[in-house]
């Protein structure tokens, strides 16, 4: 017998009360803790790549408040997406689609940590910096999670708060937003579409039954999610190169990031060539691998 989503909630909420620590580990689990560690990466990267000295006031700041605003953002978007999240299945045992935790107070704990976040990265940082991480936060809760469900283009306008971490850790570190900046938004940004397309390759049965309109889902021989993935890794390899142009890197970083961007492409090519489900967990393996080792490189070679 298959229990519909009502039923699966109700026996949710019937069960007994957690005890406090569980309490904890699901609120903690609203805010996405490991997705997030990325963001906080990012954003300290962009904060070491701007600052001219070392004030290890002004780094926990922007690392705390970076971090509490993410976790708002993640908290928000599992409330919006609830009833979706229960019709897949690796995201039906969340929190609020498991019945451990309710709409009204996941509401209140991602507003609280908002303003928290907001205020120490103002205080903390610089006003820019907490302006930065705000629109962050409002173009991915209440522009991207809305188009999710309306259409492929959504995956699009997700890379813009994708991108934008490197711009909080910049600000907080230079109070500005210059050119070396908008570099750092453009790779990671760019670094985000094939990434996301082949997650949405890889799960687009998921997304299919929760009526959502991603690339994959809308045109399921998946020629056009093959094309953007090179198109996007072609895009990508010239604009890697930009923080050496800029100042921000040195001769290591250009010739380290060249290869890897030749073998990123090379994973999405392959995946255009054959479109099978191997093929993109390379692809999303190798996107995986290719962020973290950019950074390092243009850390090391700074």
């Amino acid at each position: 017998m298959q229990l519909s989503t009502n039923s699966i909630r109700t026996v949710a909420l019937s069960q007994p009360w957690p005890s406090a620590s569980a309490r904890v580990v699901d609120f903690l689990a609203l805010t996405k803790p490991r997705l997030n560690l990325l963001v906080v990466a990012t954003t300290l990267a962009g904060y070491y790549l701007g600052a001219d000295r070392f004030d290890l006031t002004r780094l926990l700041a922007t690392a705390v408040g970076t971090a509490l605003v993410a976790g708002s953002a993640a908290a928000f978007n599992e409330v919006l997406e609830r009833n979706t999240d229960s019709l897949m299945r690796r995201t039906m045992t969340r929190p609020l689609p498991g019945g451990r935790v309710r709409a009204a107070p996941a509401t209140w704990f991602a507003v609280a940590l908002s303003a928290g976040g907001l205020a120490l990265l103002a205080a903390g940082a610089t006003p820019l910096a907490a302006g930065v991480a705000a629109v962050t936060l409002l173009s991915y809760v209440l522009v991207y999670t809305p188009l999710k469900s309306r259409t492929p283009l959504a995956t699009l306008v997700g890379g813009i708060p994708g991108g934008l971490p490197p711009m909080i850790g910049w600000a907080a570190a230079t109070g500005t937003l210059s050119l070396p900046a908008w570099v750092l938004f453009a790779i990671v940004f760019l670094w985000q579409m094939p990434h996301f397309l082949a997650i949405g390759w890889l799960c687009r049965d998921d997304y299919a039954k929760a009526g959502l309109p991603l690339l994959p889902v809308v045109e399921p021989d998946g020629r056009s999610t093959a094309r953007l993935v090179v198109l996007y890794g072609s895009v990508l390899i010239p604009i890697s190169l930009a923080p050496t142009l800029v100042g921000l890197a040195g001769r290591v970083y250009f010739a380290g990031v060249l290869l890897l961007g030749l073998v990123f492409l090379a994973l999405g090519v392959q995946f255009a060539r054959r479109r099978t489900n191997a093929a993109a967990r390379r692809l999303f393996l190798g996107s995986i691998a290719y962020l973290p080792a950019l950074w390092a490189l243009m850390l090391l070679n700074h």
